[in-house]
């Protein structure tokens, strides 16, 4: 399946369309098989969350186990971004070759290792290998458990599900923010950051017992440099995994930038609001993401068709909302910094679509290269997003506390994002489109689609 659409869940706009051949396990309804190797993905992927937001809760003691500055933790924040979006592609192309169980089991395995080093370091270089550790294992996970995901449950229920399992992993936040950083004010460091090592250890071993790749899983030949090289190639050729890839991109970063590093600075250094407040509002900000998360996968599986017009819209709420806010002078009225931190929070569920154009673009043996080459684009434009806004405040600050006309300018790096990514999105979109209509495949105008289902509804 091919398209801006690829989905036979549009009768109206793809009556014309052949019906699809289904692998096995991919029938009208997900059997039981599905949702538990589903479930243990889940599992994986929030013990992985925990993983990745471990460091950032424990900050304070860090700093004291280390004898770190502020900014030489807040670095370990921008090494983390770097190995997870750098391995996203290499990654990507050994999950096509070795299976979701594999990459599974071995990514917590690596990021236990990372923890248990954590566990017993007291030297900033050996934090720095342990980071790098958690690092990899946690660019292991996710597109894995899309790759189970798309292995096992029918092309309709796949955008729901991949929702889903973004907003379930979201729990791994909570695993680190309560009882990780109640062990590190209870039995200490050493404890809280062992005890997570052995679940990741008991999260391996689960995923090596019960997972299984799948009906549409790998052969099991070793790939060679060829192989790899012309999944790569064709994958970044179609013009839909590049649409995949800028609409990650432009909804991404925001978010990430957001909740991993100057969204809290930002609410109290920038508009004066107490520790509690902002923290409330990020809160806020999860919940949504949690909420939305199935409304966009439902639209996406009703309107496959329509899936760039709701990245735009997205990007254009969250601009609307961004620039509102910036336009007035802070501090921001309470009312205001709520209708940001919702609209921020669509760029969480927004970024999914881009791995539901990777799916329907390519086919099953190079779609984990196509996930990889997608998931890398939000988290490089969250990482030099993130550096930039740090270079900005720095320059306007220097020597003392970022100041509120210091986030105001810093924020507006941005508007550069989103405009190279809009770019983006409206160019491989045309693209994808003038490719379906090589294929046979008409995507109708907007209007028509509207006027189309107007009449239907009136008759």
């Amino acid at each position: 399946m091919h398209d801006d659409q690829t989905s036979p869940e549009s009768p109206s706009e793809n009556a014309s369309r052949p019906a699809p051949r289904h692998a096995p396990g991919t029938g009208a309804k997900a059997p039981l098989i599905a949702w538990i190797l589903w479930g243990v993905g889940i599992l994986a992927y929030v013990v992985a969350i925990l993983h990745r937001t471990s460091f950032g809760v424990a900050g304070l003691d860090a700093a004291d186990r280390f004898g770190a500055s502020g900014g030489m933790l807040a670095s370990f924040t921008v090494l983390q971004l770097l190995v997870y979006a750098g391995l996203q592609i290499p990654v990507g192309l050994l999950l096509d070759r070795i299976g979701p169980r594999w990459m599974i089991a071995g990514g917590a395995l690596l990021m236990a290792a990372g923890q248990g080093l954590l566990a017993v370091s007291t030297g900033l270089g050996a934090a720095v290998v342990a980071r790098v550790l958690v690092g990899t294992g946690d660019a292991m996970t996710f597109i894995s458990v899309l790759g189970l995901v798309t292995r096992w449950f029918p092309a309709r229920r796949v955008p729901v599900v991949t929702q889903l399992t973004g907003l379930l992993g979201q729990l791994g936040q909570v695993l680190s923010a309560v009882p990780l950083v109640a062990l590190l004010h209870g039995p200490g460091w050493t404890f809280a950051f062992g005890s997570a090592a052995s679940l990741g250890v008991l999260v391996g071993v689960l995923a090596l017992a019960v997972l299984r790749n799948g009906p549409t899983g790998p052969a099991g030949t070793a790939p060679t440099l060829a192989d790899v090289g012309r999944d790569l190639a064709d994958s970044w050729r179609h013009p839909g995994t590049r649409l995949g890839l800028w609409s990650h991109f432009t909804t991404q970063f925001p978010a990430n930038t957001f909740t991993l590093m100057w969204g809290y600075p930002y609410l109290v250094s920038g508009h004066g609001l107490s520790p509690a407040t902002a923290s409330a509002l990020l809160t806020v900000l999860v919940l949504a993401t949690m909420i939305t998360g199935p409304l966009v996968g439902g639209l996406v599986a009703r309107f496959p068709l329509r899936r760039s017009w709701l990245v735009l819209g997205i990007i254009g709420l969250m601009i609307g909302a961004w620039t509102v806010t910036l336009a007035v002078p802070p501090p921001a009225p309470t009312w205001l910094l709520v209708v940001l931190v919702l609209c921020v929070a669509l760029g969480g569920p927004g970024s999914m679509i881009g791995f539901d154009f990777a799916r329907t673009f390519n086919p099953p043996g190079r779609q984990g290269a196509a996930t990889g080459i997608v998931n890398a684009g939000g988290f490089v434009a969250a990482l030099i997003t993130i550096l930039l806004i740090g270079v900005v405040l720095d320059v306007m600050s220097p020597g003392r506390e970022f100041t509120p006309e210091a986030f105001r300018a810093a924020w507006t790096v941005m508007f550069l994002f989103w405009g190279a990514g809009l770019v983006g999105v409206l160019r491989t979109r045309t693209l994808a489109r003038r490719r379906m209509a090589e294929e046979g495949v008409r995507v109708p105008p907007l209007r028509e689609s509207l006027r189309r289902r107007a009449e239907e509804r009136a008759r």
